[in-house]
């Protein structure tokens, strides 16, 4: 019995809390498997098990048993922080080329979709959540469909943050080193170590992201959440900045004329004396409102990987002070919003400064016109550190979803999570330093775990989980869940099927992430 009692008080973020300390309330209780497979306790609702305002029922007119007892010490704005950062990633540098290949009218009305869709689908996790009283997403698929629901779900969010943080530190091995070369001014073709992108990504994730990544609780990282959208914040600033600073058509630096003492001139002295080779200046630097090409067919994946939060929506959830259904879904809403705007603004800013020159990654076409540029080397500082400081953040619901795969009946341990860490991180940096290019892999992630993650499963979830006795099957709720995740699987058979006919038409040359 002492057994089961200190496994109840192991909770899915490692703390500890004396039930008995709170209340003794007599009530109907089942052992529920947590998220990092301990065994918590999950009150059942003899009313239909409708979640209200305090999340659990009371009982005998005492005290309600809550989570927010002992989970909740999260404040509002700082969930909002954790939510944002989590959707925030490095999709944005490679969203004006998906502009460029799609028109203004259509990204706009694609993004619309995926953004209001993705908070849909929130609402649909949140609702499932409270029936439960289940706040993790591979649990919620253990009680969907038992455990190949768990083990889908786990897969799912397994391939998706593991390309995100794949994303992540391929911009600190390919941008750290052109940020160091500038401000030592160094020889670009010089053999020096510290301007190796293998030997910084792997500095950086031992320094900076593996102590991150083992701390117990995910909301202490919303301090960092806070800063890295700082730092997306001016880079937005930048780009909007430069549209106006920068002709087009653009005159390219001539790196070839340039030598080491010509580093500290002016970017007027810098630029080069070629125009690029387009002779239609009008038609060059006119925005397109539509277009469709062979590239078009990787927007909507880089989208949908780009709103991908759900995993970490639960997780948040249960670290938010005084939570209720209608407070997260809030959270979402703004952390959504927020991040819609920052998208748009930086792909149509981004767009209208290179119009059809923009390139996958757009830091890398400011360096055409001077890749000593003051700003920009800024900017590249920036966009640096908010994407290392995301890589923990999306850690924890793989090291989460590992432990619910491999793991389901183990107490919380410090060696496991130290050493899923470890893994995890080594394996992304072994990928990051051998694979030469993984943006096609990125297509293959975001036509995959992206719609599963963000349609498919949280209406499944939801049509299994909430009782026929309240929503019968022809009710409107269920009848809306059932069209969303067959839009969801039309998406991903929709976009599988363009990626692999671009593929075999030698086409594919595709750019963005998470």
């Amino acid at each position: 019995m002492e057994q089961a009692q200190s496994e109840m008080n192991i909770l899915s973020n490692g703390k500890s809390h004396n039930i008995g300390d709170d209340v003794d309330v007599p009530m109907k209780m089942t052992f529920q498997d947590d998220q990092n497979g301990t065994q918590t306790i999950r009150f059942d609702d003899p009313d239909g098990g409708l979640e209200n305002e305090e999340f659990l029922p009371s009982a005998d007119g005492k005290k309600p048993v809550r989570f927010t007892d002992f989970e909740g010490k999260t404040s509002f704005g700082m969930s909002v922080f954790n939510l944002g950062n989590a959707i925030m990633g490095s999709g944005i540098l490679g969203l004006a080329y998906a502009m460029a290949n799609t028109g203004i009218l259509l990204f706009l009305f694609l993004l619309t979709a995926v953004a209001a869709l993705s908070s849909y689908s929130i609402h649909l996790m949140l609702k499932s959540s409270g029936i439960v009283g289940i706040r993790a997403y591979e649990q919620l698929g253990f009680r969907a469909f038992g455990t190949p629901g768990k083990m889908a779900a786990g897969i799912a969010i397994t391939l998706q943050n593991i390309g995100a943080m794949s994303s992540y530190l391929y911009i600190v091995k390919s941008e750290l080193p052109l940020v160091i070369q500038a401000f030592l001014k160094a020889d670009p073709n010089a053999d020096l170590w510290y301007l190796n992108g293998n030997y910084l990504v792997i500095m950086v994730s031992a320094s900076v992201i593996l102590p991150l990544a083992l701390m117990k609780q995910l909301g202490y990282l919303g301090y960092t959440s806070g800063f890295s959208l700082s730092c997306m914040v001016f880079f937005l600033t930048a780009v909007i900045y430069k549209k106006f600073q920068i002709p087009c058509p653009f005159v390219e630096f001539n790196s070839l004329n340039d030598t080491a003492t010509d580093h500290n001139l002016n970017m007027s002295n810098h630029v080069g004396d070629h125009i690029l080779a387009h002779k239609e200046d009008d038609a060059m630097c006119t925005p397109s409102l539509f277009t469709i090409n062979s590239q078009t067919a990787y927007t909507i994946p880089i989208l949908a990987f780009a709103f991908v939060c759900h995993p970490e929506v639960l997780p948040i959830y249960t670290e938010l002070r005084n939570p209720t259904k209608k407070k997260m879904q809030k959270v979402s809403n703004i952390s959504i919003f927020v991040m819609y705007t920052m998208y748009f603004l930086a792909a149509l800013f981004g767009y209208l400064t290179f119009y059809g020159n923009v390139e996958p990654e757009l830091l890398h076409t400011y360096s055409r016109i001077d890749p000593y540029d003051t700003l920009i080397l800024c900017v590249r500082v920036a966009v640096l550190t908010a994407v290392t400081l995301t890589v923990p953040i999306v850690l924890f619901p793989v090291r989460r979803a590992i432990q619910q795969m491999l793991f389901p009946t183990k107490a919380f341990s410090w060696l496991r999570h130290i050493a899923i860490a470890l893994i995890l991180l080594t394996f992304i940096n072994m990928l990051v330093i051998f694979a030469p290019n993984i943006l096609g892999i990125f297509g293959i992630i975001g036509a995959t775990s992206a719609p599963c993650l963000i349609f498919i499963f949280p209406a499944v979830f939801y049509i299994r989980i909430v009782p026929k006795e309240s929503e019968p099957m022809n009710s409107l709720p269920k009848i809306l869940a059932a069209c969303f995740a067959a839009l969801g699987f039309s998406f991903m058979i929709m976009s599988l099927s363009f990626i692999i006919i671009d593929w075999t038409s030698g086409n594919s040359n595709s750019g963005g992430g998470h």
